[in-house]
């Protein structure tokens, strides 16, 4: 009896990778939290320059809501909570929501 010959294919590399989504952290103003406060969480949890966040805490006063970063998922998830954490530690209700960018 002969043997008949396998030919196994190898699966071709997928190339048409995508760059992982990112997601906007974004604060959402309340009547509680103080402008001190968002100002402070913006520099130390996301190194923004004390002028940065104040332009980003004006406008979060003014608009309802405004975006503190945009980062990979887990990263932004992180950072999501360690302002929430800090926020309820400093007693202010400082609510922080994900969205991802189109």
């Amino acid at each position: 009896m002969g043997t008949k010959a396998v030919t196994k294919t190898k699966p071709q590399p997928n190339f048409d990778l995508k760059e992982p989504l990112h997601y906007k952290v974004i604060y959402i103003n309340d009547s509680v939290t103080t402008m001190e406060f968002v100002v402070e969480s913006l520099v130390t949890v996301f190194n923004h320059s004390p002028e940065d966040a104040q332009a980003i805490t004006s406008r979060i006063h003014e608009d309802g809501s405004g975006i503190a970063a945009i980062l990979p998922y887990e990263m932004a998830e992180q950072k999501g909570v360690e302002v929430t954490q800090l926020a309820r530690s400093n007693g202010f209700p400082l609510q922080v929501k994900l969205e991802p960018t189109e």
